[in-house]
């Protein structure tokens, strides 16, 4: 199996980013306009959609300021089963996100694709939080067909 690895810095408290990763408004700010479910949820489903598509991801671990991890039960073939998560940790006056997309078959092509918009979108997230104003679907950097 392979992952999908990003670090990047917010200048932020650990508070406002887990927020942005765990209410519905804060994920509609830099990832999907589109989105629901309840993201502060032990076992709950969010619901991503976007022009190209969808994703539902089933809350499995929430520790505040620490860590989201969410299971993909609906959306791609590839991204079934896999684990989207997020570790945080405040150092000085950011926030480090360590984020892994882990448990792909394969770095099959779309892979390299979502790489990349998980690149994008947490530049997205770093945006919403440091700004006020995120980059999220439909007015993310598209880079090919797949969006």
């Amino acid at each position: 199996m392979v992952d999908i690895l990003h670090r990047v810095g917010i200048k932020s408290s650990v508070t406002d980013v887990y927020a942005a990763l765990t209410t519905t408004e804060g994920l509609a700010g830099w990832w999907a306009t589109n989105t629901q479910g309840e993201g502060d949820d032990l076992g709950g489903v969010l619901r991503f959609r976007f022009d190209a598509g969808g994703f539902d991801m089933k809350v499995l671990e929430l520790h505040p300021g620490r860590r989201v991890l969410w299971e993909v039960v609906d959306g791609p073939e590839e991204w079934i089963g896999t684990h989207v998560d997020w570790n945080l940790d405040q150092v000085d006056d950011y926030t480090i996100v360590l984020f892994k997309h882990e448990g792909w078959k394969e770095p099959v092509e779309f892979m390299h694709h979502c790489s990349t918009k998980w690149g994008v979108f947490l530049m997205s997230l770093k945006s919403l939080i440091e700004t006020g104003k995120g980059a999220p679907d439909p007015h993310d950097v598209k880079i090919d067909n797949w969006n």
